[in-house]
């Protein structure tokens, strides 16, 4: 924001897996909102076991009223003090502490507004934690995330719109010139309204150096469900010193797109832009660097007024591996859902997979197993197809069933398919099946039925589809 195919192996069924069910239940579960529905002021989620939440707002306030100074402080005007001029990026706003730009809306939501006045001249808001110690343990995680619906316009009336949930880190404030060496986190950017969610770390020199810049190192992806305009969405960093290299992982809805890690970059460079704290920044900006390479803006068919909608922001920190939180009550069916990112289960074990992407399969699966995902959003048209990444080194005649079921372990099943050996654990192919229509949001079960009782398959990520 700144500047801008496997071999059989054998499976024994671990001793451990009842005590991995029962941490899953009463760690994971209590992550998942009661309300699956994920209301536009959703609740703050409860920090799964293993993780300590370290800071979180839920922006609950009169309608009108501005955001608590204790937590946030506002950045006023075109440039920090002595910093560079329009923020470093050439937008064009004047940012403001007024409720005009910067409000809660008296539902538990924040929002930032950029408005134009009769002379054309923009105004917008930006605030940033008072905080500047975010960062993970030694051999520990840091996970930042805020549920936000982007300025719901797109097209000619969204050129120039720039907003942004970001992280700085600690020794840039109160120098503003030694970016982007003190590293920046770009969690979520967007820019014209395009259904697209860039995810970006900065480091090194600028121009060019060892992260590329002023580009970074990014990838994007896009919101799917709703776009990122039309409805909220969890964007997400998670800061991971308990893997060699470390990595920083960005996700959309809990689905990881992008990585970077240590060894990307030489030790000094990552070391400079990771060994510190980190602040917090949500803005909108207008104009700049990034909006200039998608067409540019504002002109004259722009319009002001289109809010930026923060529901929370939530700092987590844990002091192992911990596993990955799952979105409370905001899983999309129309994205992979990560197997490993159940709610709870019975029966599976988790295991790093060799599949494209990396990451965890669940399995040692087989007859009476199950795994539960909560709070999976179909939206309002049906969803008729399912399709599941999966895996076997079952032996010859031994096959079963993966099956879909709503809400109860008790409930048919919407849909299954069957599966037999694939050529190994780790050999995986992509199965589809049919299933009843399905709108709403729904808790979604995997069960496995199979006529032996020895395991059968893995599963890396299921998906559904219209």
């Amino acid at each position: 924001m700144y500047a801008s195919s496997g071999s059989p192996r054998p499976r024994p069924r671990p001793l451990r897996r009842a005590l991995v069910a029962a941490v899953a239940t009463l760690g994971l579960a209590v992550a998942v909102a009661t309300a699956a529905t994920a209301p536009a002021d959703a609740s703050v989620p409860t920090p799964p076991s293993g993780w300590t939440q370290v800071f979180a707002d839920d922006f609950d306030g009169a309608a009108g009223s501005g955001v608590d100074t204790a937590d946030w402080q506002y950045d006023t005007g075109t440039s920090y003090p002595g910093g560079a001029a329009n923020w470093g990026t050439g937008e064009v706003e004047t940012m403001t502490s007024g409720t005009g730009n910067v409000s809660l809306d008296g539902n538990g939501n924040l929002l930032i507004t950029p408005r134009r006045d009769a002379s054309g001249n923009w105004t917008s808001g930006r605030i940033e934690t008072n905080r500047t110690d975010f960062r993970p343990p030694a051999g520990g995680k840091l996970r930042v995330q805020a549920r936000i619906q982007l300025p719901n316009v797109t097209g000619a009336a969204a050129k120039g719109y720039w907003p942004a949930f970001w992280m700085l880190g600690a020794p840039f404030r109160g120098n503003y010139w030694n970016w982007p060496g003190i590293g920046e986190l770009d969690i979520m950017e967007n820019v014209q309204g395009l259904n697209t969610d860039w995810a970006t770390m900065h480091c090194g020199t600028s121009p060019g150096g060892p992260c590329n810049e002023t580009s970074g190192i990014g990838n994007s992806t896009s919101c799917t469900g709703s776009t990122c305009q039309a409805g909220f969405h969890t964007y997400a960093m998670e800061w991971d010193r308990s893997t060699s290299p470390e990595e920083i992982r960005f996700s959309l809805d809990g689905v990881g797109f992008h990585t970077v890690k240590a060894t990307q970059v030489d030790a000094t460079t990552w070391a400079n832009a990771t060994d510190h704290g980190f602040f917090i920044i949500l803005n909108v900006a207008m104009g700049g660097g990034f909006p200039a390479a998608f067409g540019g803006g504002p002109d004259g068919g722009t319009e002001p007024g289109h809010p930026m909608v923060v529901d929370y922001v939530q700092v987590l920190q844990s002091s192992g591996g911990g596993t990955t939180p799952p979105p409370s009550g905001n899983r999309n069916a129309y994205s992979a859902v990560q197997a490993e990112s159940y709610d709870s289960q019975s029966g599976i074990s988790t295991e790093t997979t060799t599949d494209t992407g990396g990451g965890q399969d669940i399995g040692y699966i087989a007859n009476g197993d199950w795994a539960l995902y909560k709070g999976v959003d179909f939206g309002p048209t049906a969803a008729r197809q399912f399709s599941a990444r999966v895996a076997s080194g079952a032996a010859n005649g031994v096959s079963g069933l993966v099956e879909v079921r709503l809400d109860s372990r008790g409930n048919a099943p919407i849909g299954s398919f069957a599966v037999a050996g694939t050529g190994g654990w780790q050999s995986w192919r992509t199965v589809p099946a049919n299933i009843g229509a399905v709108t709403g949001t729904h808790d979604v079960y995997l069960t496995f039925t199979s006529g032996q009782p020895a395991d059968f398959v893995n599963v890396n990520w299921f998906t559904f589809g219209h």
